[in-house]
């Protein structure tokens, strides 16, 4: 019911669940503050939930007292030309719904490349430490690599998004040198589809909630207007 639930703006927002839910929620919000409860830190660890069950009232009574402290989550947006728009706490997935390949156009910091590969991850600060972690460790390990200066995710706040492509082919009509990179304010990516089914975009894993991106599609992804506030 979370899509279609009527957030008020001074809403302060507690979820109860693992950290999925925590992504999950934040972004159906308009910067209300979130509260995250772990019900049950003997089985999750819980990353995203700083607060156990008996901590609730006072954790409530500091955020409406507005003594609480508060992290600030950027997150990543997708716009389509023809009015799709999809927000990411954690990551968009931009390729094929199925095992085939991803064929598009990638515009990023004024060059231009067209593509197949398995499709594309853009990782928010929130998510760097996720998916896109195994697909760095991948990458390091056949380099032969032991290191990368974002080997330990970047900050959640931080004004960028990071954009990987998976398993580039390289071919006559394919190129593999655009498929590492930040997404800035001034360096938004665009996406051209030349797929003419099973293109999809879904964000933080929900695969059956996606945007149809076949061929005439093109998506503009960058940093979202919309922030996310967890109570710490």
């Amino acid at each position: 019911m979370l899509p279609n639930y009527q957030f008020g703006p001074t809403d302060i927002v507690v979820t109860i669940g693992q950290d999925g839910l925590v992504a999950n929620t934040l972004k159906y919000l308009e910067g209300q503050p979130v509260i995250a409860i772990n019900p049950d830190p003997g089985r999750w660890d819980g990353k995203l939930l700083p607060f156990e069950i008996g901590e609730l009232q006072s954790a409530v009574t500091k955020t409406i007292a507005g003594k609480s402290a508060c992290k600030t989550i950027t997150f990543a947006e997708a716009r389509t030309n023809d009015g799709q728009r999809i927000l990411a706490v954690n990551d968009l997935f931009v390729g094929p719904k199925s095992h085939t390949s991803a064929r598009y156009l990638l515009s990023w910091n004024g060059r231009e490349e067209t593509q197949s590969s398995s499709g594309i991850i853009i990782s928010t600060g929130f998510g760097s430490t996720g998916w896109f972690q195994s697909i760095l460790a991948g990458a390091l390990g056949v380099s032969g690599s032991e290191s990368h200066p974002l080997k330990k995710g970047f900050a959640w706040h931080e004004q960028r998004l990071q954009f990987t492509v998976r398993e580039p082919f390289p071919s006559l009509t394919t190129g593999t040198s655009l498929v590492f990179g930040a997404i800035t304010p001034a360096t938004p990516l665009k996406l051209e589809s030349q797929m003419p089914e099973n293109g999809v975009i879904f964000s933080d894993g929900i695969e059956t909630d996606y945007l149809a991106f076949n061929s005439g599609t093109v998506v503009t992804i960058s940093l979202a207007a919309t922030q996310g506030q967890l109570i710490v």
